[in-house]
């Protein structure tokens, strides 16, 4: 059983990045006005990671964090879930733009210098 945590009144709002935005009231995130299909993890992920722009998550820290309890096993699924999101939202998986990969440590969402957060 996951346990629920109360959602703050930030968790609620719209987070809109040039094309890319993010609604966790609908739990839907659109691409150029396009539906972009992830499955419930992704979308936590994703929220998470543009809910804290700029900030290095480490594998342990997201797991914690976005799975709500003590993951036992190989932390390397959270590069299985980034995988499938950018997949989704990145215009190049080879060159990530929006989920960087910090090496040796973990993963930062980088907003495009456009953006307006709102």
């Amino acid at each position: 059983m996951k346990r629920q945590r109360p959602v703050t009144i930030a968790e609620q709002q719209r987070l809109t990045f040039n094309k890319l935005s993010i609604d966790p009231i609908r739990r839907e995130v659109t691409l150029a006005n396009d539906l972009v299909p992830l499955t419930a993890l992704e979308f936590d992920l994703l929220h998470f990671l543009a809910g804290h722009p700029g900030r290095v998550w480490r594998r342990a820290e997201l797991i914690q964090k976005v799975w709500d309890y003590e993951y036992v096993g190989d932390q390397r699924v959270v590069d299985v879930h980034i995988g499938q999101i950018r997949k989704k939202i990145e215009i190049d998986t080879t060159q990530p733009t929006l989920i960087q990969t910090v090496r040796g440590v973990g993963y930062k969402f980088e907003p495009p210098e456009t953006a307006e957060n709102g």
